[in-house]
């Protein structure tokens, strides 16, 4: 997957593209695979890097969402859980089993959660996932050896996924391009083009050299997740809103605050949240919170009360009691929740987590809404319905059991490279021909030069950003030990794409700024 190819395939097409899909995280690019492997010339235009936003920073969990079956949300647990089974069947490099253990410390806990969990192993069907059982105290305390033991009476175990979302949308971005697909980064849609009040095409601009496009598309999809109602308000200046956005934020910690194997899942804090200790990549991911927002960015700033409330309950539930000092990073995330138009609801917690469709009058099919776990279903209900709208001939989703770039089966063999899945090999190959870049690049990360080329060459990584924060994901890991790392990166970026010393000097300086954004502030005690 090379961006100049793509550039040379944008710049030669003399016809109109079947669609051009705005938006490069889970939903456009999960539309831009469905409509690749259906047949169609599907292009997808990203304005930063693919995922940049919402996409990368998830809970990294693939979950039908145990919260919204004690909303009574059945439908959407269900649909959530079979799309579950789905990713981990086509992406078992990413996708895998783990353990959850919900500590009970009232004496009714355990058999609330317990039926509970049980409603979700028969909504999951067959899925390898594993049953819910019982835990006593003391195998409790065997799964969660850091768990307050004060007041401990059992737990319940369930199973459910996890992988790595940033890598997942590089994958599938890789898949939709090798099922003739086009995927561009860093070009920003500007505006849209009519023809007789109808949606034809956009402007599209290259963020890296300036150049301008006009593209022709038979049908123009608003896939952009929490800039949606950006889109739609090109397409019609009046168009109302429709997200509620919601900002979810995470801490990640040390490994040594949760040794074991097994995630720590609170179902109600003391405000009603779900809250998640969870292991990730030898760390901790400890989150998330729902706030309401009211505007949007890429780079969202997670809130010092909210950050307070992590910590808080970090502490009543491991003996560890980490504090800001613990803190290795800090990330947030914005929710693209839809609000009904007769939407009462207070918080944004009690918003459905299902997906919209819409078409405009103008044409404009646009997707919002939706989470992770349900991508290609949101994927596969849209092209169902902008190809109707196209009046292209029907063509059936072949999706469900289609491999995601870079399936392997026993991808834990592959040790630290094990994300990169069948990769993995030629990424070796490429050690025992540059010895130099088998060796990490930091004792802190598991990074070496040898995935900063990699990601360069193949995955479309065009700043240290890119690198650090969605290929490699160290930003997310340790903060300030990227930002010891990001000098080396630049270098081999700089040298594999022949650029100058000053290239890699402003990348570095970029990189700083970004960082500090993601360590702990110093005003939360």
């Amino acid at each position: 997957m090379k961006r100049s190819q793509s550039i040379q395939a944008l710049e030669a097409r003399q016809e109109p593209w079947d669609f051009v899909i705005i938006g490069g995280g889970a939903t456009g690019l999960g539309c831009a695979l469905e409509a690749a492997a259906r047949g169609y010339d599907p292009l997808l235009l990203e304005m930063h890097d693919f995922a940049k936003a919402t996409s990368s920073r998830s809970t990294k969990l693939v979950h039908g969402g145990v919260r919204y079956l004690q909303q009574g949300n059945i439908s959407l647990v269900q649909e959530a859980l079979q799309e579950r089974g789905i990713m981990q069947q086509n992406a078992p490099h990413l996708v895998h089993n783990q353990s959850f253990v919900v500590p009970n410390y009232d004496w009714w806990e355990g058999p609330y959660y317990g039926i509970g969990m049980k409603v979700y192993n028969l909504l999951a069907g067959q899925q390898k996932f594993g049953r819910s059982r019982h835990l006593s105290r003391e195998a409790t305390l065997e799964h969660l050896p850091t768990v307050e033991p004060n007041g401990l009476r059992g737990g319940v175990l369930y199973y459910d996924g996890q992988f790595d979302d940033a890598r997942m949308a590089v994958n599938v971005a890789q898949t939709a391009t090798e099922q003739g697909g086009v995927a561009i980064n860093y070009m920003k849609v500007t505006d849209l083009t009519k023809t007789n009040g109808t949606v034809d095409g956009v402007v599209a601009r290259c963020q890296e050299t300036g150049t301008e496009f006009q593209i022709r598309g038979r049908s123009v999809i608003n896939a952009t997740g929490i800039f949606t109602d950006t889109v739609r308000q090109m397409d019609d200046p009046n168009a109302r809103r429709t997200l509620r956005p919601s900002r979810g934020t995470h801490i990640v910690l040390d490994k040594s605050f949760l040794p074991g194997e097994s995630a720590i899942m609170v179902p109600e804090t003391d405000d009603g949240r779900v809250l998640f200790a969870i292991p990730w990549s030898d760390r901790v991911v400890v989150g998330t919170t729902e706030a309401s927002v009211d505007e949007v960015s890429l780079e969202p700033q997670p809130d010092p009360e909210e950050l307070s409330f992590l910590l808080e309950h970090a502490q009543r539930y491991l003996v560890g009691d980490p504090g800001p000092e613990d803190v290795l990073s800090v990330f947030a995330g914005i929710r693209p929740l839809v609000a009904p138009a007769d939407s009462h609801a207070e918080e944004t917690a009690e918003i459905s987590r299902e997906h919209q469709l819409d078409v405009s009058e103008s044409g404009l099919v646009t997707i919002s809404g939706g989470k992770w776990t349900t991508y290609r279903k949101m994927a596969e209900d849209t092209i169902d319905r902008a190809a109707e709208h196209a009046d292209f001939h029907r063509r059936p989703s072949p999706t469900r059991n289609l491999n995601i770039h870079g399936w392997h089966a026993h991808s834990e063999q592959f040790g630290d490279l094990a994300p990169y899945g069948s990769d993995a090999i030629p990424l070796r190959d490429l050690m025992r021909q540059r010895p130099a870049l088998r060796e990490p690049l930091d004792e802190r990360l598991p990074i070496r030069g040898a995935q900063v080329v990699w990601a360069t060459r193949h995955e479309m990584a065009r700043t240290v950003e890119d690198v650090l924060a969605r290929r490699t994901r160290c930003l997310l890991m340790d903060a300030e030990a990227s930002l010891d790392v990001a000098p080396k990166v630049a270098r081999l970026m700089a040298e594999e794409r022949d650029l100058p010393s000053s290239w890699a000097e402003k990348q570095v300086d970029a990189y700083r700024e970004l960082a500090c954004c993601y360590q702990m502030p110093s005003s939360v005690s």
